[in-house]
């Protein structure tokens, strides 16, 4: 608890005229606030040391209305009177109580008699920055207390505002970890693998979204997309996306129906008509040889069969993005994958990263691929084998990708056993 150094007696004191409210503090200036239970309304308050260049204005108020009435931002600090009278329950220091709900940022000193040390102390735990005592008040102790208690203040709410920071950065780290999907693919053979990085500083959730789910017939859904932009706003549409494809996936929607609705959900929750989305879907046959493929204006994925390089499949018959032609459609279309395969999809936060630093040549699909090939050959997959891709990008782009990244690997092989679901 600060308690104020014992400092010489001043038998002398000067009257400090009484200040407008409307009057600003200015240079050096002191402006002080005084609550005190005098009829007179005039604080008797030491004269300041010569050579400070700094004058204490005063501001007295005999009650809290008035106190109120007076209360200004250019206010430094609030000194209270602990012999105002206390409420019908006893409560002595209720005033005080009052005053640091009503002033919340200002700095509060208590005045109390020098035979109470005991409710001056307790003044300072319920929230006053320090205390004085009425016989003990010089001009030097009075300027230096009222400096403490500002400079005590500022600090106290910077505290306060780190705290309440750091908190509001938790809640929303765990509010967005419960937002990433959990594949559902209990019960098939096919393995999975992600990684997801978003664009915005310590960020969990970007504007890029996947999810993967198994239907009841055995059939393996899965879909990657991006809405324009990688800011909290697009992040939000993303998951909103997300879910409702995964609502209607279950439901039994499929290719140009399911697209069509994901984008009425996209036309009634954007902020803007020139918000839009793009989105790769596929669904893989019971028997994991085939897939159907639909476009909505995004990258085509890139698929290995066994003994064969990666290549891109086919992207001609795409339709657009999501939100950009009312009446648009997106035909499905028929893929053959054979027995072993591995298929990757991927956001253009991964191809749209530079050649270089500072040159023009983006990485592109074709730059992927011999990316991709090149991991291969050297014995990655899963898990590593995303990780390291983008690590290559990367590197190749000279610094860290500025967009949203999200990367989804699906595999078969008849010699693996089922894959667990896992969370990116």
């Amino acid at each position: 608890m600060p308690v104020p150094v014992p400092v010489p007696r001043q038998r002398t004191g000067a009257a400090v005229e009484r200040q407008p409210a409307a009057e600003t503090s200015k240079g050096g200036d002191l402006v002080l606030l005084v609550i005190e239970d005098d009829p007179t309304g005039i604080f008797t308050a030491p004269e300041l040391p010569e050579g400070t260049g700094t004058r204490l204005r005063i501001r007295t108020a005999r009650n809290l209305t008035e106190a109120e009435r007076l209360l200004t931002d250019d206010i430094h600090c609030i000194l209270v009177d602990l012999a105002l009278p206390g409420t019908d329950d006893g409560d002595e220091l209720a005033p005080l109580k009052d005053v640091l709900r009503l002033a919340p940022r200002h700095a509060v000193l208590a005045l109390a008699a020098e035979g109470d040390a005991e409710r001056a102390a307790a003044a300072v735990r319920v929230g006053a920055q320090d205390y004085l005592f009425r016989d003990e008040l010089d001009g030097r102790l009075l300027s230096r207390a009222i400096r403490y208690a500002v400079e005590r203040k500022r600090a106290d709410i910077a505290h306060r505002q780190l705290t309440e920071s750091r908190l509001r950065a938790q809640e929303n780290a765990r509010l967005e970890r419960g937002l990433l999907p959990t594949p559902l693919l209990q019960g098939s053979d096919l393995s999975f693998a992600a990684h997801y990085r978003p664009g915005r500083s310590r960020a969990l959730l970007g504007g890029d979204f996947y999810d993967t789910v198994r239907t009841p017939d055995g059939t393996v859904h899965a879909m990657i997309g991006d809405v324009c932009g990688h800011g909290p706003d697009e992040a939000a549409l993303g998951v909103e996306l997300r879910i409702a494809w995964r609502a209607l996936t279950l439901a039994g929607l499929c290719g140009d129906q399911l697209l069509s609705t994901l984008q009425q959900v996209l036309e009634h929750e954007r902020e803007s008509e020139e918000i839009f989305a793009t989105l790769c879907t596929v669904d893989i046959t019971p028997d994991g040889r085939r897939a159907g493929l639909c476009l909505a204006g995004h990258p085509s994925p890139l698929v290995t069969r066994r003994g064969r390089a990666a290549q891109l499949l086919p992207y001609e018959e795409g339709g657009p993005a999501l939100g950009l032609l009312p009446r648009a459609r997106w035909p499905r279309r028929q893929v053959e994958l054979g027995g072993s395969w591995s298929l990757m999809m991927y956001t253009d936060g991964l191809i749209e990263g530079r050649i270089g630093p500072g040159a023009k040549q983006r990485l592109g699909q074709e730059g992927m691929v011999e990316v991709i090939n090149s991991q291969l050959a050297d014995g990655l997959s899963g898990d590593d084998l995303l990780e390291a891709a983008v690590a290559r990008a990367r590197e190749l782009n000279g610094g860290e990708l500025t967009d949203d990244v999200a990367v989804l690997l699906l595999g078969r092989d008849g010699a693996q056993p089922p894959a667990r679901a896992a969370r990116a």
